[in-house]
């Protein structure tokens, strides 16, 4: 027995089901089925323990997540998604990291919050979360007092994000695309529209509207979106979806950042960065909308 599972002992039978749903692997849509606490490995490439690429405060994200301390970023490695865009893809396809188990994983959160960071952000935890809900819980008893935020790439299982529930603050999906085709050839899972969908609901029906205290997030769901060229995201429709089937408030960070990364150059219709006026096309459609518009 790892030492990771000796730590799952003493969680909440919340925690407890998420670790047995590594065997067979169901904790996220891609359901591979392999035996990870046997050190089987399915899409994500990440057996029992998660591997962690880097840690430490963060200046670079939404500015309602950074303040004076920074956001506490544990970027992992390996990804249940295969963007052929990711600028991260020498951490999510290369999976360059340490192993950490949750005790590993618990120091980790506590020494941020002791640095001054105002969150704790976990980076890409979709494949990973049986061992962060583990560690979130067994922190909070050592005195970690910091929102968590769940920094995701949309490809969520419902059944997870229920057991995550009470654990997580801050939810900050991404929502890619809005076509079936489109997020096939783009990240492998045809069915990213409808599974990215269902797991923003949840999220929303858990921590609502995005709420500041003093400028900063404190809780709710703030959902990034990265505009794409020539409209391959399906930037207008995921807006619509947003407005009238999560909230008319919610919380949307329309992202300019997309370049040419990785394999997009092998793309035709993703091979250039999007224009100024396809970007301001999409905030002012979010801002008619009545969205909320966070940088």
């Amino acid at each position: 027995m790892s030492d990771s599972t000796a730590e799952i002992e003493q969680c909440s039978k919340a925690v407890q089901k998420l670790w047995s749903m590594m065997n067979p692997c169901i904790l996220c849509m891609r359901n591979c089925r392999v035996n990870r606490l046997d050190g089987e490995l399915g899409y994500c490439g990440i057996g029992i323990e998660p591997l962690i690429s880097s840690v430490g405060p963060h200046f670079g994200e939404e500015s309602v997540l950074v303040g004076t301390g920074g956001s506490g970023t544990i970027f992992f490695s390996g990804c249940n998604l295969g963007c052929v865009f990711c600028q991260n893809y020498q951490i999510s396809h290369h999976k360059g990291g340490c192993s950490v188990g949750v005790s590993d994983l618990v120091k980790t959160m506590l020494n941020l919050q002791r640095m001054g960071c105002v969150n704790i952000n976990l980076v890409t935890p979709s494949h990973v979360s049986a061992v962060c809900a583990a560690a979130i819980e067994l922190a909070r008893k050592k005195g970690l007092k910091l929102p968590i935020v769940y920094n995701c790439g949309g490809y969520d299982s419902v059944e997870t994000l229920r057991l995550l529930e009470g654990l997580i603050d801050i939810y900050m999906p991404d929502v890619k695309y809005a076509e079936s085709a489109v997020s096939l050839e783009l990240s492998g899972a045809g069915n990213y529209p409808r599974v990215s969908r269902e797991a923003v609901i949840e999220m929303h029906r858990q921590v609502g509207d995005l709420q500041l205290e003093n400028g900063l997030a404190k809780r709710g769901l703030l959902v990034r979106h990265l505009v794409l060229p020539n409209n391959q995201a399906g930037s207008f429709e995921i807006i619509d979806f947003l407005a009238e089937r999560v909230s008319a408030k919610a919380a949307i960070n329309v992202m300019d950042q997309y370049r040419p990364c990785y394999k997009a150059g092998e793309h035709t219709l993703i091979n250039r960065r999007p224009t100024p006026e396809e970007i301001e096309n999409v905030r002012k459609y979010a801002a008619d909308k009545t969205l909320r518009l966070i940088n």
